[in-house]
């Protein structure tokens, strides 16, 4: 069935705010963790290798749940499995208000990684499934601009936050905007006009489908590759970055030899640098949904994996004050959302509406696999070799990335009819 907007303008405005606010959230709740990393481990009294532990446990539950979650959202609709989601998560942030060691903290992770699970790729199934793929790119672009806010507005103020009041405080205060998150999604999003898959999940029915994928034609299994690559990347590169600048630079700013502040709140190195390289993301990423629209998806996607790739190698070497870092960090960014909207506006297209939530949940899921691997192997260079070896095979895992995308994901041309792989329904009912 042909996707169609929601019904109004209006409508489809609020529809895409309140998608934009949920990803604001739970991106803001997600990256939190790696600036007040040093935070936790001062309070709680923990080194700083364990501490990677806060990333990767987070991200394995996640992969799990968005694997269980996908064939149940092709099943039930996108609405329903945002409603679920963030009411989920709404309460597993609000209780990281009691974490009172680092034991209790990781258990909290887990279930924010449960409750993130089941988010995972609903946001961009719902606009794969109500808007056709000629506009799918703007609107990917403006949905997950909310990742980027979350560095501009969510990463500092949960920062401040945390300086001043602990590193509980930043999950409580999200806790609340999920849940206004969750009123909105529950009032004003629609269930798109699409058809869903007839089959009943089970285990045994979801694993065939989710090995057809990887090895089907198509395309599928290059982009969960792909997915792999630029998330275990992305875990190498950041989870350490304010550990290093922690070690390398003093934290403190000041504007007019006045410390600076965010409502009122401490803001430090750390905070203004994600704030800069935020800025930078939110300009970036609907311009490069619109502009893949016009000029595809592949080409943006390889422009940004080379340029990536040089900005990540000479990070270590470069930054020798520390206002280098902005500018090289604002680049790390903008290279980032150049990719993104355009590669999961072309996830969209590869499966039909009935699939598109199991294989988006199947990306995302080796993506935070990807960024699990990632954080544990950068806890383990970073204390042996230090924060450059980290880079280094940041910069191989961006270069593979970029001749997985070359030479095996294809380039869609509108919206997927047919499924690329065959469906187990005899095992499914």
């Amino acid at each position: 069935m042909q996707q169609t907007l929601p019904t109004s303008p209006l409508r489809t405005t609020a529809t895409l705010f309140a998608l934009w606010l949920l990803v604001f959230t739970a991106a803001s709740q997600t990256i939190i963790i790696t600036p007040i990393l040093p935070l936790i481990g001062e309070e709680l009294g923990v080194g700083t290798g364990p501490l990677g532990l806060l990333v990767s446990v987070y991200s394995w539950v996640l992969a799990f749940a968005a694997l269980v979650m996908g064939p149940i959202s092709d099943r039930i609709g996108r609405r329903r499995v945002l409603i679920v989601g963030s009411g989920a998560l709404v309460v597993a942030l609000a209780l990281h208000g009691l974490a009172d060691s680092f034991d209790t903290l990781l258990g909290m992770r887990v279930l924010a990684g449960a409750g993130g699970g089941i988010l995972s790729g609903a946001a961009v199934s719902y606009v794969g499934d109500a808007f056709p793929y000629e506009r799918r790119g703007w609107a990917t672009g403006w949905v997950m601009s909310g990742v980027p806010f979350g560095l501009v507005l969510g990463i500092p103020l949960g920062r401040a936050l945390a300086v001043a009041y602990g590193f509980r405080m930043p999950f409580v205060a999200f806790a609340a905007v999920m849940a206004v998150a969750f009123v909105l999604i529950l009032t004003v999003v629609p269930q798109p006009d699409v058809r869903l898959s007839a089959s009943r999940p089970t285990v045994r029915g979801s694993l065939r489908q989710y090995w057809d994928l990887l090895v089907g034609p198509g395309g599928t299994g290059a982009a969960a590759a792909t997915y792999f690559l630029m998330y275990f990347g992305l875990g190498l590169l950041i989870v350490y970055l304010p550990q290093w600048l922690t070690t390398q630079f003093p934290l403190e700013v000041s504007l007019f030899g006045e410390p600076l502040t965010v409502f009122g709140l401490p803001l430090d190195f750390i905070a203004t640098l994600f704030l800069v390289g935020g800025i930078v993301s939110v300009i970036v990423s609907p311009r490069a949904g619109t502009l893949s629209d016009a000029i595809g998806r592949k080409p943006l996607i390889l422009a940004s994996c080379l340029g990536l790739a040089v900005v990540t190698a000479a990070l270590p070497f470069v930054v020798v004050e520390r206002w280098v870092a902005y500018p090289l960090y604002i680049a790390i960014m903008g290279f980032f959302s150049l990719r993104m909207a355009p590669l999961q506006a072309l996830l969209t297209a590869l499966v039909p509406g009935r699939q598109r939530g199991a294989f988006l949940s199947l990306t995302i899921a080796v993506g935070q696999i990807g960024t699990g691997v990632g954080a544990a192997l950068g806890g383990v260079l970073y204390a042996t070799y230090g924060y450059p070896a980290n880079t280094t095979a940041s910069t191989v895992m961006i270069l593979l990335m970029a001749a997985f995308v070359w030479a095996w994901l294809p380039e869609p041309t509108g919206q997927a009819t047919d499924a690329p792989v065959r469906v187990p329904s005899e095992e499914c009912t």
